[in-house]
């Protein structure tokens, strides 16, 4: 599933392509996890004016209201100056005067919303629980700390649910919690402040060398080039159950935490 630094490499990839174009036209194709909420003849003539992400949500503000894209679990974008014909599983085209923007989701988990705003409550919805974003300069380590000693959930858990931090998903959650000594099982309110402090530099550490990697390509994600990302070659613990830690060569430990796949060190992260 693509995660926040997929997400963010993604709007690198096109954000600065498309900005000032003008939409030419849409084309949708079988229902994405939510309807677009409008005609899509009815956005022809507007202007694109930038490309924000929010979470794991890019925000197309156009010069009236704005699109919300999702790439769910399998999605992935691409931007072109022309697209081949559409196949199967290519189920959104925004035509603009700079390219085509186009949408494939083999198991359509995706979307693309249309809001007036976002204050609009189809886009309040989507984005009002989310948490501060973690490579921002809203994201404090003093709250932070004082978030998880609200929470008796194992830490895990707790940066999965979005409503601390956003956008610190399974792959970067792990890395996070190894990077920062702390063993995902640990209630978050048992936490002390130095160690909140260290897993706090360890999320935006780890997340902004993703983005710098160009995200991970775990099975088919890619950016709006085409261009698979590298950050997965160098994870110290995800995806590597039984393997030796790099750091002191314990046999890497895979558990399950919420229908997810949990991977940690034994003796690295002992608490």
């Amino acid at each position: 599933m693509p995660e926040l630094p997929e997400v963010e490499v993604t709007r690198l990839s096109f954000a600065d392509r498309i900005a000032g174009a003008r939409i030419e036209s849409v084309r949708l194709g079988k229902p994405l996890r939510w309807p677009l909420g409008r005609e899509p003849s009815t956005l022809a003539g507007r202007e694109v004016l930038g490309v924000r992400r929010r979470g794991k949500y890019l925000l197309l503000d156009l010069d009236q209201g704005l699109l919300l894209l999702h790439l769910g679990m399998s999605g992935s974008i691409s931007f072109a100056p022309a697209q081949p014909e559409a196949g199967a599983h290519d189920h959104f085209d925004l035509a603009t005067t700079r390219g085509v923007l186009r949408l494939n989701d083999p198991r359509r988990f995706g979307a693309v919303v249309y809001a007036e705003s976002e204050a609009d409550p189809v886009a309040a919805k989507l984005l009002g629980g989310l948490g501060v974003e973690p490579l921002d300069g809203g994201f404090h380590a003093g709250d932070f700390a004082a978030a998880l000693k609200r929470r008796n959930a194992p830490i895990k858990q707790v940066l999965l649910a979005g409503d601390v931090v956003v956008g610190v998903g399974n792959i970067y959650a792990s890395e996070a919690l190894f990077l920062a000594g702390i063993r995902p099982t640990t209630r978050a309110s048992r936490i002390s402040g130095p160690r909140a402090a260290r897993l706090h530099a360890a999320v935006r550490e780890v997340l902004a060398r993703a983005v710098a990697k160009g995200g991970s390509t775990l099975r088919d994600f890619s950016n709006a080039h085409g261009e698979s990302g590298y950050f997965q070659l160098e994870a110290m613990v995800y995806d590597r159950a039984g393997e030796p830690c790099r750091v002191c060569g314990s046999p890497i430990k895979a558990i399950r935490q919420g229908q997810r796949s949990t991977y940690f060190c034994p003796h690295c992260q002992k608490t």
